[in-house]
């Protein structure tokens, strides 16, 4: 069975194509739940209206799909709480000078 932190090392593998730094360190993923072979992912944008949502959400939940022993993946896309740069980890905000 996959575990949690298998799921977010492998997130850590796609990246917002506009910005250079990974979904998990940008803090878009809000969570992330394994039952069996199931996953379930609640994550949010950087802007609700990203012109870049499908793809972002799509590369999450393919990445997801490709791990060994997991048969299914459902992402949930929430908008609350509202992501702010905050939410990036130290190394985000380093790589991006903030």
């Amino acid at each position: 069975m996959v575990t949690k932190i298998q799921v977010l090392n492998a997130l850590k593998e796609v990246y917002d194509p506009e910005i250079p730094i990974n979904v998990v360190d940008m803090g878009l993923i809000y969570d992330v739940k394994v039952e069996k072979d199931r996953v379930m992912v609640k994550m949010t944008l950087s802007m609700p209206g990203c012109p870049m949502a499908a793809l972002i959400t799509s590369m999450v939940k393919e990445r997801i799909k490709g791990m060994k022993g997991v048969k299914s993946a459902e992402i949930e896309l929430v908008f609350e709480p509202r992501w702010t740069p905050d939410m990036m980890s130290k190394e985000a905000k380093k790589k991006l000078g903030l």
